[in-house]
């Protein structure tokens, strides 16, 4: 089986993603037109890690697929339909974490500022952090972007606010008593160990922080992805939206 058919839509998949996608063969105008081949056609460029310009003539004109997939971002489509995908109703867990990207010298020089499109710098280069929560099934729930030299735990009590859950996990990184009263506040358990320079000490399950593999998983699966891999998108949205399509396609596969 070559690239192009591995990466293409199964009917099924096709059929649980195209309800809350724009347009329809009905509408006027480009943004009903041949929607299941543009959304395989950026499921390439995903998948592959290619640069645009070396999309397979069979997808159309490089330069249009792009544009329509900038401008879905802009209007929040890629996300829309990710979080249709992410109806889980195992509402037991909740797992945050977060992991690096590498960022491309091609990601530098977005508007507004590398801080403003989720870049930082350090000795290793530019990178960028995802910031991710999953349910217990191991596909992700809610993610941001944060410039890569960025803590954890400042992140986690908003990241975490309107996600029910009966037990929230995450590693040392996010031992913080702001983030303890946040999950409390939302009568769930915190599974997270304890820094090393906590004062007061707080109990581990061990046997249910074992189940925090499943956010390690789901970080592997997503970097599959060479474009979620390695940043090269100049925008922090354009980035997003690349990664909410990945996220998808693990919830329909």
């Amino acid at each position: 089986m070559g690239v192009l058919e591995r990466l293409v839509l199964s009917d099924e998949q096709w059929e649980r993603i195209s309800p809350h996608i724009i347009g329809n063969e009905r509408t006027r105008g480009s943004s009903g037109r041949d929607n299941r081949m543009f959304i395989e056609a950026v499921l390439w460029i995903v998948r592959t890690g290619s640069p645009w310009r070396d999309l397979p003539e069979v997808f159309g004109e490089w330069n249009s697929v792009f544009r329509r997939f900038s401008r879905w971002s802009r209007k929040g489509v890629w996300w829309r339909i990710f979080e249709a995908m992410a109806d889980d109703p195992d509402f037991e867990y909740l797992i945050v974490d977060s992991t690096i990207v590498r960022a491309h010298q091609h990601a530098a020089g977005g508007k507004k500022g590398a801080e403003d499109q989720a870049l930082g710098r350090s000795r290793g280069g530019l990178s960028t952090k995802i910031h991710m929560a999953v349910r217990g099934l191991g596909c992700p729930v809610r993610f941001v972007l944060t410039a890569g030299q960025k803590g954890d735990a400042p992140q986690a009590d908003a990241f975490i606010e309107g996600l029910p859950a009966e037990i929230v996990m995450a590693d040392a990184a996010y031992d913080s008593d702001r983030l303890r009263t946040a999950i409390a506040r939302k009568g769930a358990l915190a599974v997270i160990p304890n820094n090393p320079s906590r004062a007061r000490k707080y109990p581990l399950d061990k046997h249910l922080y074992a189940q925090r593999y499943l956010i390690e998983c789901c970080f592997s699966k997503l970097k599959q992805f060479r474009r979620v891999a390695t940043r090269y998108e100049k925008t922090a949205r354009n980035y997003l939206s690349m990664i909410a399509l990945a996220a998808t396609i693990l919830w329909v596969r």
